[in-house]
């Protein structure tokens, strides 16, 4: 597993001069290189396929593997067109920022501003979009916004959709067989019910690899999204997973 920063991540692939040992890079820096392949097995069997047969993996950003897993199912049905206005909003437990994010929120004396949800990458050039652009095939990147929230572990990743935008206007119903279909058998990807108490909370999965997608809203106005722990599926859950399948082992070995 390769666990550092991007610069230093490209420097211990290329150290690695055996080609035989499977290297699992954390970083941002392989996500969309050649030769590597994309650690989200759920997609398709040609992903998984690609991270069984290969000795180069990237791990998946935490905030893309919701985006992602919102979208594809909708790319792979012809649904959504190439060049559909693409939003999705993400909120994340502080866990995600890493250490020095960890320690201003857990301070004593902490800043009253982190009190309240932050919006980041007030840029809109986050380092997840190119992933997540290369994955979907977009035309152009999502607008994209993230928020970083009081709580330690969890994610929730929404993508809203316009019915009337989508190829054939599909229903909410339809929504949700295309996805039940296309994640049919996955060890840990599964589509759920709507809350009956109306409330959704990002830390529902904390502590797991799993990830339940949620198609909210009505026949006109959707929202899909994908509740799941960012230390989980969106991170050192998905590199075990990914570590599973390279090697030939149950895929939920050692986790749940």
């Amino acid at each position: 597993f390769l666990c550092l920063p991007d610069k230093a991540a490209v420097e211990a692939a290329e150290l690695m001069e055996n080609q035989d040992t499977i290297l699992i890079d954390a970083s941002t820096a392989h996500r969309t290189s050649p030769g590597w392949a994309y650690g989200f097995a759920e997609l398709s069997k040609a992903h998984r396929q690609a991270i069984a047969a290969s000795k180069r993996i990237a791990n998946p950003g935490c905030h893309a593997s919701g985006v992602i897993a919102a979208a594809y199912p909708l790319v792979q049905a012809g649904l959504l067109p190439k060049d559909y206005p693409l939003s999705a909003h993400s909120i994340t437990g502080y866990s995600g920022g890493g250490k020095k994010m960890i320690a201003q929120y857990e301070a004593a004396d902490r800043d009253a501003a982190l009190d309240s949800p932050r919006q980041y990458g007030l840029g809109l050039n986050h380092k997840h979009l190119p992933e997540i652009q290369a994955q979907l095939g977009l035309a152009t990147p999502p607008v994209f916004n993230p928020i970083v929230c009081d709580f330690y572990a969890g994610m929730a990743v929404s993508l809203p959709l316009v019915a009337s935008h989508l190829k054939g206007h599909p229903s909410r119903k339809q929504l949700e067989e295309i996805y039940t279909a296309h994640y049919q058998g996955a060890a840990f990807l599964r589509v759920e019910p709507a809350p009956q108490d109306g409330f959704l909370p990002a830390n529902l999965l904390t502590g797991t690899n799993r990830m339940g997608i949620y198609v909210l809203g009505n026949d006109e106005l959707m929202t899909v999204v994908c509740v799941f722990d960012n230390l989980g599926k969106g991170a050192s859950g998905a590199a075990v997973q990914n570590m599973n399948i390279a090697l030939g082992l149950p895929e939920d070995h050692y986790l749940h």
